[in-house]
């Protein structure tokens, strides 16, 4: 039997998603409780690997198990195992030609820009909190919209990224201000290595007047490997949603808008 579940987590207190030696991982403490639910070990497969300290309102896993169990109970009984910080929101039974990584059609990213004087002490390790000066969201907007469409992003991936291949396909981008917080958001078939803390740290540049408009589109044409300009605090990325085929019939995730009051 194949399980996917939705999940949601904060990773302030995590090394990422994916399973480290010695480190406490989202994947991990997953593995562990759904193991004790199920009675058998438990390997999950996730849509997307996000990095230490980046949150999800909207990660997708998947995992086979020998062992029936209602899909309540795999969301009831994982939940009473897990820490705080970490959530199932649906479980349903899928096929087993569903794959969480590959059956997805796209992913969207949210970088969050706490633009005030002051940090909030509520918002810590939610936010990027960027206070030299008021960004200009419009500027910002403008600037990249030159990312939509099939392009080469090397010049948004960081030295680690492991990914052969670095053309990615952008959907829809988007950077609005609503009160004190800029918000970017960006929806593509897969993202390089710190690519959207990188993008978001290149708009930072033109929000605050350092470079012009036009500087992302100059990046993005160079195809330069390697990002020179530093990758944002992590605490500000959020993976939001997962989009799939409409006949897996997946639920909605309750909190899938819910950082849009910000």
């Amino acid at each position: 039997m194949r399980i996917a579940l939705g999940i949601e987590y904060k990773g302030t207190r995590y090394h990422g998603w994916q399973n480290q030696k010695n480190l406490k991982t989202i994947q991990k403490i997953l593995e562990k409780s759904l193991s004790i639910i199920a009675n058998e070990k438990i390997t999950v497969y996730c849509a997307g690997r996000t990095d230490a300290k980046v949150h999800s309102t909207g990660q997708v896993v998947h995992f086979d198990t020998r062992s029936v169990r209602k899909e309540i109970s795999w969301i009831l009984g994982t939940n009473f195992y897990l820490p705080k910080d970490i959530s199932v929101i649906w479980a349903k039974i899928v096929p087993y030609n569903f794959h969480a990584r590959y059956s997805a059609i796209y992913r969207h990213y949210r970088y969050i820009i706490n633009n005030s004087n002051y940090k909030s002490v509520f918002f810590i390790n939610n936010f990027y909190n960027f206070k030299k000066k008021k960004l200009d969201e419009e500027k910002m907007n403008e600037s990249v919209k030159c990312l939509i469409g099939n392009h080469d992003f090397s010049s948004f991936r960081s030295k680690n990224c492991q990914s052969k291949v670095s053309v990615r396909y952008v959907f829809n981008t988007k950077v609005y201000r609503i009160k004190s917080f800029v918000i970017f958001d960006i929806i593509a078939n897969s993202f390089l290595y710190n690519m959207v803390r990188n993008i978001a740290s290149a708009i930072i540049k033109v929000g605050s007047k350092e470079k012009k408009i036009f500087w992302i589109q100059k990046l993005l044409i160079t195809k330069k490997k390697n990002f020179l300009y530093g990758s944002l605090d992590p605490s500000g990325l959020y993976l939001i949603y997962v989009k799939y085929p409409r006949f897996f019939k997946f639920p909605k995730f309750v909190s899938k808008n819910i950082l849009n009051i910000f």
